[in-house]
């Protein structure tokens, strides 16, 4: 039976993550191309892993290549291989990872980085199964399934030209979205204790204590723009961070720049001047006003954890039966729609 690589266990019970997963088992047997699009820091080279350990070829080598890190030259060279005096230091043949991936599945991360003359040398593998190493005239036959990574837009680059029209087109067989984590609310929590317990393994801790409700709550109303890196990158820093390791998290280290002797940023041409906060408006009944924001705080809480409400408990630091009674309090059924005016 087919399973997630070594270290990759995937987490995630969300809506939207779960039907990407099925999305994913549908796609993987296929033999087919795959792209797998998504915001940084999304996990897409572990989706792409997954589309390779869920298929047929799971036996047979997965080869990741990180398009970016390399030159034309170099990644030419590593993808279809040289032979012996092609170039000056060649001294021996190079087989390329086409060839190793043969039987198996070759991930093409950061394909947006590759230039038009790549793209053109690898549409015909993918057309013909061909290729000749650089320097040979041998023609190589390859069984490869392509999976392609890569959070840029591809439809823009081919209307502006700087990605194969045809290439995307062969490519985009299917193309699988890994959503973004604010859109994954329910699994933000699973995750951070995940990532938490591996720290504190790592530091040789004897147990992780868990985040306390205030810290839980500022992972939940944090907008991650880095997605699941930056989750990660966040909690073990603040894991490493704690002084008391017998004791929850008080603090999410969310910005590892942050600091009282922060170095000030270089003064810009225009600064936008600084706006002063209006006085409220007095007189004014401070127990209405009171009211009014906390039932404004349960509505948008219940807004972004669309409507979970233990995660909007989580959200506002209340334990799920306080929220409950809040809501009685306010008249607001915790559902979509039917709210008091």
């Amino acid at each position: 039976m087919a399973t997630d690589p070594p270290s990759q266990t995937i987490i995630g019970e969300a809506p939207a993550f779960v039907e990407m997963l099925e999305h994913v088992s549908r796609a993987a047997p296929l033999n087919k191309p795959v792209l797998v699009v998504g915001e940084r820091g999304t996990g897409k080279e572990l989706i792409a892993s997954r589309l390779h350990y869920l298929s047929g070829r799971w036996e047979q080598p997965v080869v990741n290549v990180n398009c970016a890190a390399l030159t034309e030259s170099i990644l030419e060279s590593e993808l279809f291989g040289h032979e012996a005096g092609a170039f000056t230091g060649a001294a021996r043949t190079h087989i390329g990872h086409f060839e190793r991936a043969d039987g198996g599945t070759l991930i093409l991360d950061e394909l947006a980085t590759v230039s038009l003359r790549m793209q053109e040398k690898i549409l015909r593998v993918i057309e013909y199964g061909e290729l000749q190493r650089v320097g040979g005239g041998d023609t190589l036959r390859v069984d490869v399934r392509i999976v392609g990574a890569t959070n840029a837009d591809l439809q823009a680059l081919s209307i502006e030209g700087s990605f194969r029209e045809d290439l995307l087109d062969r490519l985009a067989f299917d193309v699988i979205t890994v959503p973004p984590l604010r859109e994954r609310l329910e699994d933000i929590l699973p995750l951070a204790h995940a990532f938490a317990i591996n720290m504190a393994s790592e530091l040789k801790w004897s147990l992780f204590a868990g985040f306390t409700p205030r810290a839980s709550s500022a992972l939940l109303r944090h907008s991650w723009p880095g997605n699941v890196r930056e989750l990660k990158n966040c909690v073990e820093r603040s894991v490493y961070r704690s002084i008391a390791p017998e004791e929850p998290i008080k603090a999410i280290a969310f910005d590892p720049f942050d600091s009282p002797f922060k170095l000030a940023p270089p003064r810009a041409a225009s600064v936008r001047p600084v706006t002063q906060a209006l006085p409220p408006l007095l007189p004014t009944d401070l127990n209405q006003r009171l009211n009014d924001m906390e039932r404004d705080l349960l509505r948008a809480a219940l807004d972004r954890a669309r409507f979970n409400q233990r995660v909007a408990a989580d959200m506002l630091g209340l334990s799920y039966h306080q929220l409950r009674g809040k809501l009685r309090k306010h008249g607001i059924s915790g559902k979509p729609g039917n709210r008091p005016a």
